[in-house]
């Protein structure tokens, strides 16, 4: 749904007073000193390193906060679309122990990397956090210690054909057994010619750690237990990776879900190729476009991810939390800003305007919200029991590991407990 300016603006009005977060840094007006161990101190100008903003709304966001922060303006420095080539800019940044960036927007899956390189700076410990979704402050947290304010988050959701569900009397599956089970009885109606049961992101890359921890998170496991040791070779991740693998070896899954992407995975459930995907809530909208370009319009429904026997389904997060760099000038602005954009106000607004899902709890319950989006029920139960990707230093290294091990067993070859096997020593290493 868009939002005119005029909307946005609207509701961004007055955003100055509001806080959703009350721990507070020094009033101090004198600069901090540009090291990790700096106090949060310093008030002046900011800058706000984040990656590309698509939506083109983000500086009104901004204004907002320099308009009643004539003093403390902050200036948003847009980094590239890439992922990879965003986090390349701040660690160059911060290797050089340079001020440039006084807020980063990261990644979940950084903010490990750059907490223990000290180039982030841990959030006082009176920070209030009750506001927000517990999922997404655990997504900031990196050994107990809180290293940014969460700003966005994202689950992904179980895309279903609603219309052949209905059709077969069968109700909304909730494991991955159901799945199947719901499957059986809809593949050989003429509804269901060349189509197969479902696919998620299953491609040699990121999206293929993301549904490897999601399956095994779903199954009751981890990939890595909370003391940071790596259990990948569990009886919970193997029940994991074989959903996965049996649905190949049946054909539930198609072949061609080895070269899917997100966009590749939505476009073959958009064009009435697949009964379920797994996939992020950007697809809902597309899905549901009226204007010829989807084939299941009216057709399909969302609920939260399916479990793995007796486990409930758990998706992995995704989002942007801010942190602030260690080698800021003015962490006391700094680190107000970065409250600042989790205020109710500017979630919601930023919500409505971007497609974002907001990462304050009672805006699930908003009416705006979730006329705007019809699946905010289904995503706010998905994010309440929502999971992470490995919360490790090094996390380049780990999920590439995941990649060489996890893609070949999809075609059967090794077999699921000689990949785990072989996984869990090469993550041992790592870890050590």
């Amino acid at each position: 749904m868009s939002v005119s300016r005029r909307t946005f603006l609207a509701g961004l009005g007055g955003l100055g007073s509001v806080a959703v977060l009350s721990a507070c840094g020094s009033n101090s007006d004198s600069s901090s000193s540009a090291s990790p161990s700096a106090a949060f101190s310093g008030k002046g100008p900011i800058a706000f390193a984040m990656g590309k903003d698509t939506t083109g709304t983000l500086q009104q966001v901004l204004d907002g906060w320099n308009k009643d922060h004539p003093d403390e303006k902050v200036t948003l420095t847009e980094l590239p679309e890439s992922a990879d080539d965003q986090r390349a800019a701040m660690i160059r940044n911060f290797q050089t122990k340079s001020d440039a960036y006084a807020v980063v927007g990261m990644d979940p899956i950084w903010v490990a990397e750059f907490a223990s390189q000290q180039w982030v700076t841990a959030l006082p410990a009176d920070t209030d956090t009750s506001l927000l979704l517990k999922s997404s402050v655990d997504a900031a947290t990196y050994f107990k210690k809180l290293y940014g304010v969460p700003f966005s988050t994202n689950g992904q959701l179980l895309f279903y054909r609603k219309d052949l569900l209905d059709a077969a009397g069968v109700a909304v599956p909730t494991t991955w057994e159901q799945m199947w089970a719901a499957w059986d009885k809809v593949k050989n109606t003429p509804a269901a010619k060349g189509m197969s049961a479902y696919s998620g992101q299953l491609a040699k890359y990121e999206g293929l750690t993301v549904n490897f921890t999601s399956a095994v998170l779903s199954a009751g496991g981890k990939v890595f237990d909370e003391a940071g040791k790596p259990t990948v070779n569990s009886a919970q991740a193997k029940a994991g990776l074989e959903a996965i693998v049996n649905g190949f070896s049946t054909g539930a899954i198609p072949k061609e879900a080895l070269t899917y992407k997100e966009e590749e995975s939505r476009q073959a459930f958009q064009e009435g190729k697949l009964m379920f995907l797994a996939n992020w809530p950007y697809v809902y909208s597309k899905a549901a476009a009226t204007d010829g370009s989807s084939k299941v319009a009216g057709k399909f429904g969302v609920a939260p991810l399916p479990g793995i026997g007796s486990n409930p389904g758990m998706t992995v997060l995704g989002g942007l939390v801010l942190g602030v760099s260690a080698f800021a000038k003015y962490k006391a602005t700094a680190l107000e800003f970065a409250k600042y954009m989790a205020t109710e106000k500017v979630q919601k607004a930023w919500a409505l305007a971007a497609s974002q899902a907001p990462v304050v709890s009672s805006l699930y319950d908003d009416a705006e919200i979730i006329k705007a989006y019809p699946y905010t029920e289904q995503l706010k139960k998905a994010l309440d029991s929502a999971g992470t990707r490995p919360k490790v230093h090094n996390y380049g290294d780990v999920t590439q590991a995941i990649q060489n091990a996890v893609y070949p067993a999809l075609s059967g070859t090794p077999a699921v407990d000689a990949a785990l096997q072989g996984l869990q020593t090469k993550l041992e290493a790592l870890a050590s």
